[in-house]
């Protein structure tokens, strides 16, 4: 039976959820902690804390003044259990002004954890003291005072350079060795460290990112000369090794098909004055290519450094041209052998971040990124946009933990929760030789590079459809993958730690390769889409794939949302593209394969939510209708001294209940997206209750058919306290969801309910419900009352019932029904 034509606007619903009291319980820790001979261990601590602050006294008074700036203090090492690592939040005390500033990664078979903590020098008995009462006194109860803490730590010592850097210490500088850092700088002490460093004659870089207890800056030290800053300043919370320029996979081949340019030129319509843009951010673009000029004025082209001038270059292999033409127009192949008019409902702006040749120092480039977007806003601040970014890094993966650089796309998205931006990010491509025998297992294995572990923009990775190969060059080759299934070259974040987003979110076409069966496999020009070349002089077209590609895919289609509906909000249309993302068949088969949670885990992280469309994200039929709803809650509250959780949101939206009742035992659909930006807090510090990431996390629920709305309040209340002890996705288990507890990673939740007409009828209550964050875990920081603003769209579906779900809505919001 035929589908429905999608012909309908979704409703857009702002608004309307009903605030309701609601609390998450507070964690308490339980467990015992490991068994010790309390004497003993308490004197194997004196011993060692007695050393550490001794040693750290000595260095204290040899402290050179006319150098030094801010509280005289020290930092100590602490290691602690690996399965006992929540107890490194114990090491803080903001009375005696004890701050946790880095934790180092663990990783896999690690037995135990580093934690280091700044110590001022006023409070430098603290530790002494506690591991005293410990071994001499006793709580009401008969335990060891202080056991909580004390029996946890397997040693102590005073900390070195290498005692706060995070990355992998494979990347630790050899000694003599300058080396360009990323310092991670305490709240409020950076000009404090740049007075030092000037003291010290250390190079740093002008600019600077800042989060709520971090600035970030590059300084250029050996370690010898890091361990005086060290010693002479407060200011230091955590070292890294600062990142190289990022490098691109650019394998493309030329085609031959300059002569239909002239065609195509002749039948563009320009973008309006009130057009939205994809604002790329990449190596600049030449304006004067033919399929360029219509939708890129020469105003909106922009350079990080003026000095560089905004076209395109031979070095990057004209990369920003590429992605102008797929992000203007899609895959020109289309275009290009069709005979219509193509009106171009977006236009383009380029900020240029990369160098016109070679790889100047190392660069923060989450400031270069803040200061390109700033330059493009700056021309046009009323412009609705999506900013488009391809250029990512290999250097210092930490499967899904954030970098500077991630953090920073973080930040610029949730603007300071007043000026949100949709970006848009490739997942990163796999380097070196493509081998046949490796496909899909390589792509598992090697993670999306940085920073696409951002929670807030959407991530794009590459899936294909291009098979058919048909140059006589190339006869007797076999694509590498098969249709609808992975690009060779995308990345995933298989291999990521379970709390960390799911990458990529969607997937878009990226091209295939082909091989012979003797040799490492080619990016063929069949098997690639056709874009604009940098040096239309020479050539107009060329070939271009992999994430790159499929990032320009995802821009241009994000701006087809806003062209659409320029009234949403940038969660709205990140939320779109994932809601009207499906599976394709062979992906489909994949998760159908999967009979465990981990294995749907494995294909969710590999293929996201799939691939989206542009129809889907904009329009409703008939039996398929749309919700989108914008709304706000107030997650958190003060209570005294401590911040709980505020309110839920309920939502009782238009339900065509008759007509679902009517439909009986027939197979339905419920599909739900949650989305919502987050304000990032980085910082190695473990990434405990304490020291989350993310400001807060949302999630959804809904109603049972044969549940009460008390009954559903308490379950949300007992899945948000689930939550609290780490039992991610309660809220979703069961039911009949396709994915279950494994949706709730990150700011974008979706899933997908089938079952009954009649059962659908009854689930017409959705809860949308705060669970914690920093904003929660940190008073002092001030962010408690902050709202928290978030999109749910929801779809009911009804393929093949031959009924009207939409009307029924509409008659409820009271909104005009459109001619058929």
């Amino acid at each position: 039976m035929a589908r429905a034509p999608r012909n309908r606007p979704h409703f857009h619903v702002e608004g309307g959820g009903q605030a309701e009291p609601y609390t998450s319980p507070r964690l308490v820790i339980t467990g015992l902690p490991p068994a010790r001979v309390r004497a003993a261990h308490a004197q194997k601590l004196e011993r060692a804390v007695g050393a550490a602050v001794a040693e750290a006294r000595r260095k204290l008074a040899a402290r050179d003044d006319a150098v030094a700036e801010g509280e005289k203090g020290f930092y100590l090492e602490f290691e602690i259990p690996a399965a006992e690592r929540a107890a490194v939040e114990g090491l803080e005390n903001r009375p005696a002004a004890i701050e946790l500033v880095a934790v180092r990664p663990v990783d896999i078979g690690d037995e135990t954890v580093t934690a280091t903590v700044f110590v001022p020098e006023r409070s430098a008995e603290f530790f002494s003291r506690k591991i005293t009462a410990y071994r001499d006194e006793n709580t009401k109860t008969g335990r060891p005072k202080n056991e909580a803490l004390v029996a946890r730590i397997e040693d102590i010592r005073l900390a070195v350079v290498r005692s706060l850097f995070t990355d992998d210490l494979a990347l630790f500088p050899r000694a003599g060795q300058p080396a360009w850092w990323e310092v991670w700088i305490r709240d409020g002490r950076i000009e404090a460290f740049r007075h030092v460093a000037q003291r010290l004659n250390v190079a740093l870089k002008d600019h600077a990112i800042s989060f709520p207890e971090r600035d970030v800056v590059l300084a250029l030290a050996t370690e010898e000369v890091m361990a005086r800053l060290v010693e002479n300043t407060d200011a230091i919370a955590e070292l890294r090794l600062a990142k190289d320029t990022p490098t691109l996979f650019l394998e493309m081949r030329p085609v031959e098909q300059a002569d239909w340019a002239g065609d195509l030129v002749d039948r563009v319509d320009g973008p309006g004055a009130l057009a939205p843009a994809v604002c790329i951010l990449d190596s600049g673009a030449n304006r004067a290519h033919p399929l360029i000029e219509p939708g890129l004025e020469a105003a909106d082209q922009h350079a990080y450094d003026d000095s560089w001038g905004v076209g395109d270059s031979a070095f990057w292999n004209g990369h920003g041209t590429s992605m102008a033409g797929v992000a203007l127009y899609g895959d020109l192949e289309a275009a290009l052998s069709h005979g219509d008019d193509v009106e171009l409902r977006h236009r383009l702006e380029t900020v240029k971040i990369l160098p016109p040749v070679g790889q100047n120092d190392p660069e923060l480039y989450g400031a270069i990124t803040e200061l390109g977007v700033g330059k493009a806003e700056a021309y046009a601040p009323r412009r609705r946009r999506v900013f488009c970014l391809a250029v990512t890094s290999e250097v210092g993966l930490g499967r899904g933990r954030p970098s500077s650089w991630s953090a920073a796309i973080d930040q610029l998205c949730y603007g300071g929760g007043d000026r949100r931006r949709l970006m848009v990010l490739a997942a990163g491509n796999l380097r070196g030789d493509i081998e046949v025998d490796a496909y899909l297992d390589r792509n598992d294995l090697e993670e999306v590079e940085s920073p696409a572990q951002a929670w807030n923009p959407l991530v794009v990775g590459a899936y294909t459809d291009k098979i058919a190969i048909a140059h006589p060059d190339y006869a007797g080759w076999e694509p590498v993958a098969p249709a609808g299934d992975l690009s060779p070259a995308s990345r995933t974040s298989g291999i990521w730690e379970r709390q960390w987003p799911i990458r990529p979110d969607v997937v878009f076409e990226g091209g295939n390769f082909a091989h012979d069966g003797a040799n490492p496999a080619s990016a063929i020009d069949d098997l690639q889409l056709i874009t604009t070349h940098y040096r239309p002089h020479m050539r107009l077209f060329e070939t271009f794939g992999d994430t790159s590609a499929a990032a320009a895919l995802g821009s241009n289609l994000a701006a087809g949302v806003l062209a659409a509906r320029p009234e949403l909000w940038p969660e709205t249309v990140r939320g779109l593209l994932v809601h009207s993302a499906e599976w394709t068949p062979a992906m489909r088969a994949r998760f159908d394969a999967a009979g465990t949670q981990v294995q749907k885990m494995a294909m969710l992280r590999r293929y996201g939510w799939g691939v989206p469309d542009l129809n889907r994200a904009v329009w409703s039929a008939t039996d398929d209708a749309t919700l989108m709803v914008e709304d706000v809650l107030l997650p958190f509250r003060r209570d005294g001294s401590a911040i709980k959780t505020r309110n839920m949101n309920l939502h009782q939206l238009p339900w065509p209940r008759d007509e679902l009742l009517a439909l009986g035992d027939q197979d339905v659909e419920l599909r739900m997206t949650l989305s919502y930006f987050v304000e990032p807090n980085p910082g190695e510090r473990g990434w405990t209750r304490r020291h989350r990431y993310a400001s807060h996390s949302l999630r959804f629920a809904v109603k049972r058919s044969l549940e009460s709305l008390q009954q559903f309040r308490q379950r949300i209340n007992r899945a948000a306290e689930a939550e609290e002890e780490g039992q991610i996705g309660v809220a979703a288990g069961g039911d009949d969801w396709v994915l279950g507890p494994i949706r709730d990673r990150g700011s974008i939740h979706s899933d997908i309910w089938r079952g009954s007409a009649a059962a659908l009828a009854d689930r017409d209550a959705i809860g949308v419900f705060p669970v914690s964050g920093w904003w929660k875990e940190k008073p002092g920081l001030q962010r408690w009352d902050r709202p928290a603003r978030y999109a749910l769209l929801v779809s009911v579906r009804a393929p093949g019932a031959n009924i009207d779900i939409y009307t029924p809505i509409a008659n409820q919001l009271v909104i005009p029904i459109p001619a058929a």
